[in-house]
């Protein structure tokens, strides 16, 4: 059976979705500093460090990288089209400026300076005291075209979330072989 997404123009969230999105958006959004401070801060290098793949990032690298969004993309996005909407399309993301950025730090550093960014993005966020009628407002995204607000808010959410999961099985991938025959009933082991 083949599943059709409807068009992004005639979802429409149930009114109650659209009061409680941005709290229960920012609940996530506030816990990830001190979920990968607890995971990370004074954890064994390798474990910092650690990839199944040369391509694919490690925890620290993933760090790096909520760090730059941090910086440039999720209220810098907002801003945009709070105030000038598809008008102004926003500036490309650089998904690899981590590797760079974060050359010669340490994983506290990385984890201190993502704590205090996402704690000042979130009052900043807070601070704007965003409408449901906000949340339908569009912007201009440089390789999708247009997106709202909402949107934005929620794919920050669950870029948090993605790299939460990415970091875990960055990590769990260290024992894949040491679990032995466990590895049938590991699901984060199983690479797709």
């Amino acid at each position: 059976m083949k599943l059709s997404l409807l068009p992004r123009e005639r979802f429409r969230y149930p009114s109650h979705m659209s009061e409680a999105f941005l709290s229960e958006s920012i609940a996530i959004l506030t816990r990830t500093p001190k979920v990968l401070n607890d995971q990370l801060r004074n954890s064994p290098e390798p474990w910092v460090h650690s990839k199944d793949n040369p391509e694919h990032w490690s925890p620290f690298d993933c760090v790096g990288h909520l760090i730059h969004g941090e910086k440039t993309d999720w209220m810098p996005r907002v801003n945009i089209i709070l105030k000038h909407g598809p008008a102004v399309a926003f500036t490309p993301f650089d998904r690899f400026a981590q590797l760079r950025d974060s050359q010669g730090k340490a994983i506290v550093d990385l984890l201190s300076e993502f704590a205090n960014l996402r704690a000042s993005n979130l009052r900043d966020l807070r601070h704007l005291r965003l409408t449901r009628s906000q949340l339908d407002l569009t912007g201009m995204h440089p390789a999708f075209g247009i997106v709202t607000l909402r949107q934005l808010l929620a794919t920050w959410t669950v870029h948090d979330l993605n790299h939460l999961n990415q970091i875990n099985r960055m990590m769990a991938g260290r024992y894949m072989t040491e679990v032995g025959p466990w590895s049938a009933y590991l699901s984060i082991l199983r690479r797709s």
